[in-house]
């Protein structure tokens, strides 16, 4: 007799948006569930239901859900989601941040992961924190499975919430490895960034910008430390999510100079962000708040110098230090930049944090947490 299989629900909505750490977090999660347990049955609901094909090619295509209330936002926790719940008799339904009510014989699982918007006030408006605090709170109070990814959101969620931290389970970021296929040689990848994009010997920020993250911070120290006259270019990689009038200011005023060294591209391609990586003099990541933080880690894995934030959810990135910062000591920065391009770690160093990595952040480790976590509240 064929046991039964464990019927799971996945909103997917996230994917309908601009990129962000959650589509990150339920691709490589779920392309590694679905590979290694096939007694699992996976759906996906969105409103883009061609991407979810491509993101998961051998996905059934009756798996992938179509949201009817493709316009209505969160109209889909009202309407569409509990109606496909309903209609397919899942036994789990996966949410990120936000859930809606809970629905009989379905137990969900809900991903919280982080509420900066409490730590860090100051970058967020009032009805922005507390809209997301009324609904993350709820949701994932309500959730049968709680989970978070890093030991610092477990335990800023557990105590702004109230929640017991034996019941925050963490289901870290891994990284993907896939990054460090695209190229063979840094040389390679050297030549085809100076190709492509006519830039070369540059420093690299990638990640959304916003006021947390922070770009602000390195800008003005690239720029009073007059790397420019050096021939260094400052290379930020991600969409604008939140305002920065600072930031658009400062590149307003920048001198002709200036401006032929400073590129701001708004999106690229795996490969080319694996070019980007590989072909970086210097990664450097200002962040002052981070929930997980991927991007300083997928450049140590391409083998490339990582000067990171110590702050957040990065204090647990002990291995690279000593060339880890204080985002609130500025000459910290300054000193560490400075040393970074005049003495950069050698080769071995490197390589030694790349190993770390792929160790440490793995997503076949972080799938059997989830895995083990789903199969011990089934039938309970």
């Amino acid at each position: 007799m064929v046991a039964k299989k464990i019927k799971l629900f996945v909103d997917a909505h996230v994917f309908d948006k601009e990129f962000q750490g959650a589509q990150t977090f339920i691709r490589e999660l779920y392309t590694r569930l679905l590979a290694d347990h096939p007694d699992l049955d996976i759906y996906f609901g969105a409103n883009n239901t061609a991407n979810i094909g491509t993101i998961f090619p051998a996905l059934p295509k009756a798996n992938i859900l179509p949201y009817k209330k493709r316009s209505m936002g969160l109209l889909r926790f009202v309407y569409d989601i509990p109606a496909l719940i309903k209609k397919h008799q899942f036994d789990f339904a996966h949410f990120q941040y936000i859930a809606p009510k809970n629905s009989p014989g379905c137990k969900y699982v809900v991903t919280l992961h982080d509420v900066l918007f409490n730590d860090y006030k100051q970058d967020f408006s009032y009805p922005y924190r507390i809209s997301r605090n009324l609904l993350f709170g709820n949701s994932i109070r309500r959730a049968h499975i709680k989970t978070t990814v890093s030991a610092y959101s477990q335990q800023r969620i557990c105590s702004y919430y109230n929640i017991p931290e034996a019941d925050m389970h963490i289901i870290q970021n891994g990284v993907n490895n896939t990054l460090i296929q695209f190229q063979s040689s840094k040389q390679e990848a050297i030549k085809i960034i100076e190709q492509k994009f006519g830039i070369q010997n540059f420093i690299l920020y990638t990640s959304r910008i916003e006021p947390r993250k922070n770009q602000l911070l390195l800008f003005n120290k690239y720029l009073k430390l007059e790397l420019y006259k050096r021939g260094i270019a400052l290379v930020f990689i991600g969409k604008e999510s939140i305002k920065i009038p600072a930031l658009a200011q400062l590149i307003q005023g920048l001198s002709d100079e200036q401006k032929k060294l400073f590129h701001w591209i708004k999106q690229v391609e795996q490969p080319d962000l694996a070019a980007f990586y590989r072909a970086c003099r210097l990664f450097v990541y200002p962040s002052k708040a981070e929930g997980f933080g991927i991007p300083p880690l997928e450049a140590a894995i391409c083998g490339v110098p990582v000067l990171c934030s110590s702050a957040t959810a990065m204090q647990s990135f002990h291995f690279f230090e000593p060339y880890m910062f204080d985002t609130a000591n500025e000459k910290d920065l300054e000193r560490k930049l400075l040393l970074m391009i005049h003495s950069p770690p050698s080769d071995s160093f490197t390589a030694k944090v790349a190993k770390q990595v792929q160790l440490q952040y793995n997503w076949g480790k972080s799938s059997n947490i989830f895995y083990n976590l789903i199969q011990s509240n089934y039938n309970t």
